[in-house]
């Protein structure tokens, strides 16, 4: 099993491209089930999770191919697929498929908007909570689909097709949000969505789906209104930048110190943690080719930060702010309003020396002058990368192990820190 090794102590300056986002890239993928036609995305990060769902929808008979390397190419330039259902060919998500990655869960959309009938796992647990899908079948069940959960499957149908309802959501969700959008693009008559998460993962995925011919209005707003059409079509469309991943190497550079230029970042997909980070005391400042974030000594303020739904502070940055503020001037506040149990990182963190006291949903965190390397381990995806990005500031060397959680987020990790000067590396043990 792989395992990352980390030398801490040099400062990070340089260019780090940022990668398409994966929250967007695997609704995007599933999206393409919703029509006979070819889906071309673009700037498709090369990830785990991306290789995985490829898999996932090859099962229901999805064919796909992606470009080869072009001539002037980036180094790190995202990939290109082509996605084509022309014929679904078996309805049923399998529990080791779906087990292993949830957004997979959401194939239930498209599968029933277009065949009338799906058969999928429950997900089951989680890492960082339950993340029930209840809003999910929610949203099936108003628009007129038949819901029977049996041996841990859900099995729904909807033989003379979806119908258009208002969905008020009890709360804000993005996995609730994107089975609506796929799911009543192709019901009769209109659908209004209450509530809606503003995320611009959301966004992204309904100016797709109106590329495809769907009829959506307020996407990115708290209300969208979509009127279903009979069929959608093909079309091309390039993935957002990752928000999270250039908001983890912004946390990164504060943390460690140094100079760097986060290519292709935006900072309106990210507005309350960027001025958060700069409250911190980092310099972050938007330029014609992305974000660049600064510090050249001086110390890491404290600040406290809750998660919210976009566009508060995303709670997929909560670790690594947590690591950032291990090194700050004082004691920080930190809770978690989005999923429980994420607070799994904070553990590993104290092996490097950090003095973090949990109180309910939030996390004390008593910055300190210095942090010491240790053996950590990964236990989700945010946090395995937290861990990382103390690492680059503690003194002497670090392991993290587990990294997998790593490559399923996060495209080429050590080679963009080796190339803003980061002494990082992977070693791959035998066999």
């Amino acid at each position: 099993m792989d395992r990352i090794r980390i030398i801490g102590g040099n400062p990070l300056n340089g260019i780090i491209p940022v990668s398409g986002a994966k929250n967007a890239a695997l609704p995007l993928m599933i999206a393409s089930l919703l029509t006979s036609d070819t889906l071309t995305l673009e700037n498709v990060p090369r990830l785990a999770d991306v290789n995985l769902l490829m898999r996932i929808l090859g099962n229901h008979g999805c064919d796909y191919r992606m470009d080869g390397k072009r001539v002037g190419d980036a180094p790190y330039a995202g990939q290109t697929i082509h996605l084509e259902a022309s014929t679904i060919v078996d309805t049923t998500a399998p529990y080791d498929l779906v087990s292993r990655m949830r957004a997979s869960f959401w194939v239930v959309a498209p599968l029933i908007a277009r065949m009338g009938v799906a058969k999928v796992s429950l997900p089951g647990g989680c890492a960082i909570g339950t993340r029930p899908v209840d809003l999910l079948l929610m949203v099936l069940e108003k628009l007129g689909a038949q819901i029977e959960i049996d041996s841990g499957y859900v099995h729904a149908k909807a033989p003379h097709g979806l119908r258009g309802a208002e969905i008020d959501f009890p709360k804000v969700t993005v996995g609730g949000t994107h089975t609506a959008l796929m799911a009543a693009s192709l019901a009769h008559g209109v659908t209004l969505i209450r509530n809606a998460a503003c995320e611009p993962e959301v966004r992204d995925l309904a100016d797709c789906l109106v590329k495809m011919g769907a009829k959506i209005k307020g996407a990115g707003t708290s209300t969208i209104e979509i009127e279903g059409v009979t069929r959608l079509h093909g079309a091309r469309h390039a993935v957002l930048p990752d928000r999270i991943e250039a908001g983890t190497y912004a946390m990164a550079a504060a943390m460690a110190g140094g100079d760097v230029l986060l290519e292709g970042a935006q900072e309106s997909l990210l507005p309350v943690a960027l001025d958060i980070l700069r409250q911190t005391g980092a310099t972050v400042e938007t330029t014609a080719r992305g974000l660049r974030v600064a510090r050249h000594g001086g110390v890491i303020m404290p600040v406290d930060v809750t998660t919210e739904p976009f566009p508060g502070f995303p709670t997929d940055l909560q670790a690594q702010f947590m690591a950032l503020m291990t090194r700050a001037q004082g004691t920080s506040r930190i809770t978690e309003t989005i999923f429980e149990n994420r607070f799994m990182h904070v553990q590993e963190l104290a092996r490097l020396g950090a003095r973090i006291r949990l109180d309910g949903d939030a996390a004390i965190v008593e910055g300190r002058p210095v942090l010491k390397g240790a053996p950590v381990m990964a236990t989700d995806l945010r946090a395995s990368v937290s861990l990382v990005i103390a690492a680059l500031a503690a003194e002497g060397e670090t392991l993290v192990h587990r990294v997998y959680h790593l490559d399923r987020g996060f495209e080429r990790l050590e080679q963009k820190l080796q190339a803003c000067g980061a002494q990082v590396e992977r070693i791959s043990d035998p066999g």
